[in-house]
């Protein structure tokens, strides 16, 4: 993890800026400062080539939820950020739910039986979509919703879903690694596209 900027505090605009120069903030408990991190390798979830396991199928096609977007967001962020220990604080939380009031930050929610199952949250610029965190509480709910965001923004014309890291989890959905100048090139590309998330 390459740490190109330390700052003591976040703000709606810091955090934008840091999207749009291809870097992006994390905070850590207990401690007051925000990291910003620009990986030399950077995961990313090329749009048409979502991977669908069977089980993912199967859930899909069962049917037994119910996808929104935006109606949660608040809720979605605390679910992600209630982890035992989570890069997400105060500071974080409070930035983000600024930027989805703005109309930055989005959220997609996965309901089962009116409860809420499942979800994730990140920031949307031009043709670029920065997913920061998904939770679940019911088995493959994060994953229905991942698939969800996916979809919709394959529909809205979205060219980048930056996911920050690949790791194994996130390699069963088709997540790459590319080079950091490679992803920096893509993102230019993305930011000059007006697509429209809500």
């Amino acid at each position: 993890m390459e740490v190109v900027r330390i700052t003591l505090d976040l703000s709606p605009e810091m955090a934008l800026e840091g999207y749009r120069q291809g870097i992006f903030p994390m905070g850590h408990p207990n401690r007051p400062e925000i990291t910003w991190h620009r990986p030399a390798a950077r995961g990313i979830l090329p749009l048409q080539g979502f991977h669908l396991s069977r089980s993912l199928a199967r859930t899909l096609k069962k049917g037994e939820f119910e996808v929104t977007f935006n109606r949660a967001f608040l809720q979605v962020l605390e679910g992600c950020a209630s982890r035992e220990s989570t890069w997400i604080t105060q500071p974080v939380r409070e930035t983000y739910a600024e930027l989805h009031r703005r109309g930055y930050a989005h959220s997609v929610e996965v309901w089962v039986g009116g409860q809420l199952a499942g979800g994730l949250y990140g920031v949307h610029l031009g043709g670029a979509f920065f997913a920061e965190s998904k939770f679940h509480r019911q088995t493959n709910m994060s994953k229905v919703a991942l698939f969800s965001l996916v979809q919709r923004l394959r529909f809205r014309g979205f060219s980048l879903l930056d996911v920050q890291y690949w790791t194994p989890h996130l390699s069963q959905f088709g997540v790459i690694e590319i080079p950091d100048s490679r992803y920096r090139e893509l993102l230019r590309q993305a930011l000059r596209s007006l697509c429209s998330f809500p």
